[in-house]
């Protein structure tokens, strides 16, 4: 898909230069990390992946770009495929603003505001967010959006793929959920990323950095999916 609003078939080398960047910059954002965890903890911490640093921002900015791109393929949607699929599409959509949103405490430090009582009384962090929040015991960043979301993540990045492209039933149902499907090298991206961050990076906050890692490879996939077709 291109960004274009001209049909997809039309420019499709805007779309894949794009593409390349986009990928170009999980590669840099992958080799800064590692130079960084070589050489200097402490800029990591309080700068590179700081609150408010540019890995928190860059997270921001691709989760917002996947959340337009989304909006405009439901608009497609809305107009060749009808209600259902634009809604789907627009769910997905919201997901990412949500997550967008989450990622900079919906502006609080940038407008200067206090958390409301229900936070304060609820969050870790005293922040504007739900992932910080504790129902009794739990914590919903470690248990929802830790591991849980993680591991549908991996699903979709590396599981999906594969099967889509093999399993009649799983492109039937991806189909009528219109999922943007990954290709193999984002999948391929998505693997090498998990395994530098689990492996190789040992820093304070660089799950944050495994979040713009996600963010760049979703608005990539969004960009140019597996099965443009559904979104035409």
């Amino acid at each position: 898909m291109s960004v274009s609003p001209v049909s997809d078939r039309s420019q499709p080398g805007f779309a894949v230069a794009v593409e390349r960047v986009l990928m170009g910059l999980v590669v840099l954002v992958l080799l800064i990390t590692i130079y960084y965890h070589a050489t200097d903890h402490e800029t990591f911490k309080y700068w590179f992946a700081a609150e408010d640093g540019p890995v928190e921002w860059g997270t921001f900015a691709f989760l917002s770009l996947g959340c337009a791109l989304l909006l405009r393929k439901a608009g497609r949607l809305w107009a060749r495929r009808g209600t259902s699929a634009a809604l789907l599409m627009g769910l997905y959509a919201f997901l990412f603003l949500f997550a967008a949103g989450e990622e900079i405490s919906w502006g609080q430090r940038v407008f200067g505001w206090e958390a409301g009582e229900f936070f304060t009384d609820r969050s870790e962090r005293a922040e504007t967010n739900i992932h910080n929040m504790k129902i009794g015991a739990y914590n919903l960043n470690k248990v929802i959006f830790g591991s849980t979301l993680t591991a549908i993540l991996l699903l979709y990045l590396l599981v999906l793929p594969p099967l889509y492209s093999r399993w009649p039933l799983i492109r039937g149902l991806v189909e009528r959920l219109v999922v943007p499907v990954p290709r193999l090298h984002h999948a391929a991206l998505a693997l090498i990323g998990s395994l530098v961050m689990w492996y190789v990076i040992d820093l304070p906050r660089n799950w944050e950095v495994y979040e713009l890692v996600f963010a760049l490879i979703a608005a990539s996939i969004f960009l140019r999916p597996q099965n443009p077709e559904t979104f035409r």
